[in-house]
């Protein structure tokens, strides 16, 4: 079995990369293993296809440098919170049982990031329960439940419980981030229907958003995260 330290369930391809790289990145620099499982295949988008998406996703887990990155293929769009889908994530929380899962915002711009984030927390919770059966290669799946569930912050800004300086991995957080040369600036796909991602600012305000978080302790770059718990430290120096 590979257990991880942190699972990233995020709902569409590139979701993962535009919130949290950097601390994808960090992590994977101290040792930790990360892995990204994305929800839905991202079919929906106005630019590029199910597989050109796939392509670009492997491609960022590459740069990323995850150990495993996964689809399970709930239909973009349209998928509600229900047992169905709790099941999926349930089996993929307990197949390698992380220490922390990171999933999508509580509300954003994209009505599926907001309901993304209540199956994951359904799910997570749920996972703890022994008496909800799942099973992986015909074998019963024990029950688990992570430490901590985090959210990162999208398009729309929500105030951040924690702020973790990422600046020696921002760029090679923007070099995953446009790995999906199909939604992101790229001039190969000008002739293409262009979108809000697509636009050259949009880069450009991600990366605001990033100094912004930077600016707030100290540090030219970060990401930011909330909590439903209220977070705690060994040691007030944590704080530093």
């Amino acid at each position: 079995m590979l257990k991880l330290d942190i699972l990233v369930l995020a709902v569409h391809p590139d979701d993962a990369e535009l919130g949290c790289a950097g601390v994808i990145l960090k992590h994977n620099a101290q040792g930790k293993k990360v892995g990204i499982i994305d929800l839905t295949k991202g079919e929906l988008g106005t630019r590029g296809t199910p597989e050109i998406r796939e392509q670009e996703a492997n491609a960022a887990a590459a740069i990323l440098g995850v150990v495993v990155r996964e689809n399970l293929g709930i239909p973009d769009g349209f998928f509600e919170n229900t047992e169905t889908y709790q099941l999926k994530i349930i089996s993929a929380i307990r197949k390698y049982q992380p220490e922390i899962i990171i999933a999508n915002a509580y509300h954003d711009r994209h009505p599926d990031h907001g309901r993304a984030n209540e199956l994951v927390e359904a799910a997570a919770f749920l996972s703890g329960l022994r008496k909800i059966e799942t099973t992986q290669d015909g074998k019963p799946q024990m029950e688990w439940r992570p430490k901590q569930v985090l959210h990162f912050i999208q398009d729309r800004y929500i105030k951040p419980d924690i702020l973790v300086d990422i600046t020696p991995y921002w760029d090679k957080k923007i070099e995953s981030v446009l790995a999906y040369k199909s939604q992101f600036h790229n001039p190969d796909w000008e002739d293409e229907p262009q979108t809000y991602i697509s636009s050259p600012e949009f880069i450009q305000v991600v990366e605001a958003r990033a100094r912004e978080f930077g600016k707030s302790i100290n540090v030219k770059f970060a990401e930011g995260f909330t909590s439903r718990k209220i977070l705690g430290v060994d040691s007030l120096f944590d704080l530093v």
